[in-house]
Order: C-alpha cells, then structure tokens, then sequence
C-alpha cells in the first residue's frame, strides 16, 4: 500500500496532465527532427514523408467521377457577377457554391475559398465581402458551403430545419467516420478538390493560376489543400494555424475535422502544413487577440520561413498580423485579396475594400428550398459512412472467420491498444477510509494502474465473506448502485467484495472536458477504451489478490452504460479472468453508430480508430463465450 500522501486532482485535470506529458515528450521529438533538416533533400524528404502520414490518416479518397454542374442563377453586381451553381462531390452528393467573376473577357486567375463555422455558410457577410473584394480587382471567387452549413446540412428535422449546429454535425460526422479508419477532415479535403475540379472546368478560369484562402475553418481546410493539392499555386490560411503545442495549451483540440488520428505522436504539427508546399506562395493571416494563439502563429511562420530560406525563396512566406479578434476581418481580408493579386496577378499595389452591401442568405441559395437534403435522391454524409461500413463488413467477417481466438485477440488488442494482463504494472493503492455499514464496512481507495492515473473507488466488505468478489463499473460513478437496496447491496449480501471503481475520465461529466482529452488521446493514437480496458484488468487482478493469499478470489465482472464497451474488451481478452461478464444499458454495435445522425456526442469515449475494419463488438462476446450476459443493449443515444 502505498504511504506518500495524494494530492486531490480532479479527474479532467489528472487526464490533461497524464496526456500532455506524453505530448510534450512527442513535440520535443518533433522539434529535434525539425533542426536536423539542412538541406533541399531533407526537406524534399521532410515533405514526403509528413504527406504520406498525413493521407495514410484520412484513408482513400473517393473515385472521381463527373461533375454534373448547374447554374441556378446568376446575381448581377458593380463589376463582377455572382453565379449560383451546385455540383457532385459523389453521386448523389452536391456541393452548393456562389461563383463570384470579374467583369471582362478573357480568363481570370481563381481562388477557392472554403467557409468558417458560420451557420450560414457562404453566405455569411465577410464571405461575400472577400469574394466581392477579389472579383473586383481581377481575381475570380469559388466560395462553397461545406457539410454541415449553408445549404448543406446534413440532417433536418421534419420541419426541414438543421437537426444541429455546425461544429456539433461535424463531430457526430466523426464518430462515424473515426470508426472506419478516416475523418471529417476527408469529406471536407475532397469537397475542396471537387470545387478545385470544378473551376478548372469553367472556361473563364486560369487553371494554372488557383489559389485557397478561407478563415478558421476555411483556414484549417485551406492548410490540408494547400499541403495535399498541388493546384494550389497560392494560399491564405486566416485565423487557423498556431503550433500544437500553443494550441493544446490554450484552446485544446476541436470540432470533427481539425483533429488528425496521431498527428501529436508522429509530429505533424501546423508548420508541416507549409512547409510540405514550399517553396509557393503562402500568407499566414493571423489576429493578435484570436483564441488561436498568436505566440503559436509566429513560431510556425518562423518554421516554415526557415525552411523556404534555405529553399531560396524567403519572400513567399509572410504573415499579416490584425490587430482584431477571432474572423475574416477587413484587414485580413484586404492582405489576403493583395497576397493573391501578387502571385497569381502579377500585380503588387496596396488596395483598399470599400463599404459594399451584402446578400440575404435566400438570395444566394443554389437548391430551390434552400437545403440540398430537401433534394430528390440526395444522400447525407451518414449514408455514405453506413454505405461504407456495409461494404467493409463482408471483408471484416471473412477476415474474422478465417482466424483462430488467439488471432482475433492480437487484432483486437493492437487496434484498441490493450496490453496482455502479464504485461501491466502491479496496482498501487491507497486506503483512505474505513466506514462501517451494516454488519460489514465500506472502504474508500484510490488505486494507481500506471503513474500519473489515480482512480477513486469503493470497496464493500460483506459480513462473511464468501470468497467471491465484483468488479462494478457504473457510467454514473462509483455510487450510482450503491443504494441500500440496490444491486451492489445484493451482492455485497450474498458474501461477494464489491469494488465500485471510477474509470479514467469518469467522475467529470461535463463533456466538454472529457471531450478535450478523448481527442488528445485520440491524436496521440491512444483509445479511452484501450486505456479503460487495462484500468479493468489490472484493478481486477488487485482485487482477486483481496483474498487469502493461496486463494485468490474469483472475480465477477458487472458494467452499466458507458464502460460497456471497454469492459467488453477487457472479458473477450482475459476471459479467463473473470468468473461471469454482465453488461447493462451497454452500446451494441458500432455499426449502429454510422447512420446516426441523433447519436449523443458521448459516444466518442467508445471509439477506436479504424476498429470496423477488422472487427465489432458482437465480434467480441463470442470471446468471452457464455460467461457473458447482455441486458437491455443501449442504442446510439441512451
């Protein structure tokens, strides 16, 4: 038993500080393989190797099929025009976008410009703004509502109303998305292909001269593109790109597709982002009071500088630094407009961005409602994932039927991450507590699996024992079935020791919290489930190891809600560990997770990356075998 004294910490803080070290430990090493980089073939080599991973995380792109475009009208302005045009992403799928064209003959030069979290997608007011801006002074402007905006919701209620906001559809996108080994960030980074596709079609447009700029989320998409297309002659992230290490530190990590599976461990940071372009064009567009930290934003632009000096090319890099908040501010929106003429105009003269008035939303509408869902025969992101995940099942079963148990559990444990039970440290433990309760006692522990990982349980000592104990986990805490007549007291009377143990993460509720570690976890390539899994098996066998030295207890093993699905893994792993298996209110099927446009945002502590291409959890109950009891499965929002 362990005597130092503990410092309370909550869990949300204890999670943050465990996973952050392993993160500084990452981006150190990132840093030292930065300065190794001297010459052109190390960075020709550094580029190379940070697009690979980057595209080996999003998985496959789609087939490129054709575009089938539309124009729905066409708005008339002072010196440019707007066309209201729509197009396939995939079959079935349309992008709606405002084509904003200089007036004149000939061909222009183009820039894509994917939109921010704005409800209201391309039409919101600075969007127009820069798009009117560049088309007045020679640029043309494909400006596009990405999923879960504008026209593109994804799910409407029956009213055909948005179901969710932005930034929420995205990650609910995600869940989905994380479970077949991809991200939000792949719908997002193809739509913007397709827009690239679709202005190198239009015969007004120079297809040799494009540009991308867009602000906060148009910024994060502008960075993928820019980094992964090489159309992209010249680039304007605005009000995006910081360091990992500023961003972990201040804001945290984000909606659905700002968030790359591992890209902390392996060390893709922001500067990649530039440097896998160099040596084009590309301006950073930052805001002094941003919560995209500004000390971020310079060290990145300091990075890339370094690398396009040794390139030979110092002037294609810079940063406008506005003294404003967070958005596409006039300031930014007049460097960026200049940044483009330069490069892509051959023009570098200061301009200014007069008062101009700026469209309802109804007016730049492409689709005749306003929502592409509304659309005969149009399919949601939703669908495609279950589309997806349909066809990965066959592979998956195939695959799974045609290995032995032993296969299976080395697939399983090198998806979720879990360590053989051999391979875990002996739990440390602290008792801080006694209390009696009835005929028996109630005892307060705090038992440590690993360094850094303190969990808070509650071990209840019957009045004879009985030789038996239970292992509890309840999603609502340690307490939740702790009543007087409730199912710990039952076993507690029939002569079991019941520890009701807190998992890792648990004890916070608010989701936003658990929210922010889950996707640290998830990008330093680890799984809440994987690292539950081994919370289990390791308190498990402290547990069993309560009895008479020479006759350790047997140990039940009971989960309700959301430690179901890291329980499940822990019993189909070391069924042999447990004498029974009960789940309760349990998630089913990951599966059930793809078409779910209303799944909770919960969920996403139960995700594993990747894990349906190789298995799922009904998968796993033939591992435990009949040890295993399932009551009232939970469905995607329980």
């Amino acid at each position: 038993m362990e005597t130092q004294p503990w410092a309370p910490l909550e869990p949300a803080a204890m999670m943050n500080r465990f996973l952050m070290a392993q993160a500084y430990e990452a981006l150190d090493r990132r840093a030292v393989a930065y300065e190794q980089i001297k010459t052109a073939e190390d960075i020709s080599t550094w580029q190379a190797q940070r697009r690979e991973f980057f595209l080996a995380q999003l998985g496959p792109f789609p087939a490129r099929g054709p575009l089938n475009p539309r124009t729905a009208g066409v708005l008339p302005g002072d010196g440019y025009r707007i066309e209201k045009v729509i197009f396939d992403s995939q079959p079935g799928h349309h992008i709606t976008a405002n084509l904003y064209l200089p007036s004149g003959s000939g061909q222009h030069p183009a820039v894509l410009l994917p939109c921010g979290h704005d409800n209201e997608g391309k039409a919101a007011g600075s969007y127009q703004r820069a798009g009117i801006l560049m088309a007045r002074h020679g640029l043309a402007v494909l400006c596009y509502d990405p999923i879960s905006q504008g026209e593109r919701y994804q799910a409407l209620d029956a009213e055909g109303k948005p179901l969710s906001h932005p930034t929420a559809e995205h990650t609910t996108v995600d869940m989905g998305s994380i479970l077949l080994g991809t991200s939000t960030a792949r719908y997002r980074i193809y739509d913007g292909m397709r827009a690239l596709d679709y202005l190198e079609s239009r015969p007004e447009i120079d297809a040799t001269r494009l540009g991308c700029t867009g602000c906060s989320g148009g910024g994060t998409l502008t960075s993928y593109l820019m980094a992964l297309d090489p159309r992209v002659a010249c680039a304007a992230p605005v009000c995006f790109l910081t360091s990992l290490r500023r961003l972990l530190e201040t804001l945290g990590p984000q909606d659905g597709e700002q968030n790359i599976h591992r890209d902390v461990m392996d060390g893709l940071d922001h500067a990649d982002f530039i440097i896998m372009r160099a040596p084009k064009p590309t301006l950073l567009g930052v805001a002094t009071r941003d919560f995209f930290d500004i000390e971020g934003a310079w060290d990145t632009f300091r990075q890339a500088k370094r690398i396009y000096g040794r390139l030979g090319f110092p002037e294609r890099v810079e940063l406008a630094e506005a003294d404003e908040q967070h958005g596409y501010t006039a300031p930014l929106r007049v460097a960026v407009a200049r940044w483009m003429r330069r490069w892509l105009l051959g023009v570098d003269e200061p301009i200014t961005e007069t008062d101009v008035p700026v469209r309802a939303p109804k007016e730049l509408w492409c689709t005749p409602q306003g929502q592409v869902m509304l659309l005969e025969g149009e399919r949601s992101v939703y669908q495609i994932n279950a589309a997806l995940g349909h066809e990965m099942e066959e592979a998956r079963a195939a695959g799974w039927a045609a290995q032995s148990p032993d296969q299976r559990r080395a697939v399983v444990r090198e998806a979720a991450g879990i360590r053989p039970l051999a391979e875990l440290s002996p739990v440390t433990a602290q008792r801080l507590a006694v209390t009696p309760l009835g005929a028996g006692r109630v005892e307060t522990w705090l038992l440590s699996p690993e360094p850094g990982i303190w969990l808070s349980a509650l071990l209840f000592a019957p009045a004879t024992d009985g030789g038996e104990a239970c292992l509890y986990l309840h999603g609502g805490g340690k307490e939740a079935d702790a009543g007087e007549n409730g199912p710990i007291a039952a076993r507690v009377a029939a002569g079991q020791t019941v520890l009701a143990l807190e998992l890792r993460g648990q004890g916070d509720e608010a989701l936003g919290k658990l929210h922010k570690n889950w996707l640290l976890a998830y990008r330093l390539g680890r799984s809440y489930v994987g690292m539950r899994a081994e919370d289990i098996l390791a308190c498990a066998h402290w547990l069993a190891a309560q009895g008479a030295p020479d006759r350790p207890k047997a140990v039940h093993l009971v989960a309700v809600g959301e430690p179901g699905p890291a329980a499940l893994h822990a019993a189909a792993l070391e069924p042999e560990a447990w004498a029974s298996v009960t789940l309760r209110h349990s998630l089913a099927a990951w599966a059930d997770l793809l078409p779910a446009a209303d799944a909770c945002l919960a969920n996403m502590v139960n995700l594993i990356h990747g894990a349906l291409r190789v298995y799922d959890l009904p998968d796993l109950t033939a591992l435990v075998g009949e040890k295993l009891k399932i009551i009232d499965p939970a469905g995607v929002c329980p």
